[in-house]
């Protein structure tokens, strides 16, 4: 099975794996970046896995409908383009003869999901939309800072090995400030240096792995002393024993890093 980003306006990415006949996209927010793999490479899509309603995850879907006639899964419980079947945390969406398990992740809006299919080619895959950055967490728009904890922790929890899918080229940015939480983090300024070199080089620095997240991302580090002193620094009012409290810092934190 194959998995490449299709990048997509400025800073997206459209997941898709194939097989060499047949493919799955993931938050297609723009038709044309998938019609021309699609042509370029003469695969049929099969399905288009959505992880919540922003315009650029899902503005592609009724022309890729109308177009390939592909199943659509998507959020229940928010509104989406129709006809969708509507999944929601615990269903099993099975495409490509690959399994998805659907995992309800709200805080970037509050119906989001995350689609985890524990064995691709031997290895795990997650796509997380928005929910999941590499160093990185979305913007809390719609749900609280609870919901994105909780979400976080959910992901988290996955095997180490996993391959993160996220939705966009945040990942400079987001080590900038990762740097910022935990300047003694080693693992971190390794990453970062790693990442850097791949944009140089015009390539993705994506997938990640949950093991590199927990080792170098703050907002899968709040019970982490370091982590916790800099989100005090910036807000004295973070309870240092409560988990969401200092996710709450650091988000707000960020929503103004420059």
């Amino acid at each position: 099975m194959n998995l490449l980003p299709l990048p997509a306006f400025s800073d997206n990415y459209i997941w898709m794996m194939h097989d060499g006949k047949t493919a799955i996209v993931v938050d297609p927010g723009d038709a044309d970046a998938v019609f021309d793999e699609l042509r370029s490479t003469g695969l049929s899509l099969a399905a288009i896995l959505v992880t919540h309603h922003h315009g650029d995850h899902v503005g592609g879907v009724e022309d890729l409908y109308a177009g390939t006639g592909a199943r659509v899964y998507g959020p229940a419980r928010e509104i989406m383009p129709e006809p969708i079947t509507r999944v929601a945390q615990g269903d099993v969406v099975t495409e490509l003869g690959l399994q998805f398990r659907v995992i309800d992740v709200p805080g970037h809006t509050s119906g989001h999901i995350a689609y985890f299919c524990p064995d691709m080619d031997g290895t795990p895959l997650l796509f997380c939309g928005d929910t999941l950055f590499s160093g990185g967490c979305g913007r809390l728009f719609e749900g609280t800072p609870e919901q994105m904890r909780t979400s976080l922790d959910a992901l988290a929890a996955l095997p180490g090995n996993t391959r993160v899918c996220c939705a966009h080229e945040y990942t400079l940015s987001n080590l900038k400030f990762a740097r910022a939480v935990e300047p003694s983090n080693a693992a971190l300024l390794k990453y970062q240096q790693e990442c850097m070199a791949l944009r140089d080089a015009d390539r993705p620095t994506l997938p990640s792995s949950i093991a590199t997240e927990l080792a170098i991302n703050p907002f899968l580090r709040t019970r982490e002393s370091e982590v916790v002193n800099a989100a005090k620094g910036f807000d004295a009012r973070v309870n240092p024993s409560d988990a969401t409290s200092v996710l709450a810092a650091l988000r707000e934190w960020k929503n103004n890093f420059r």
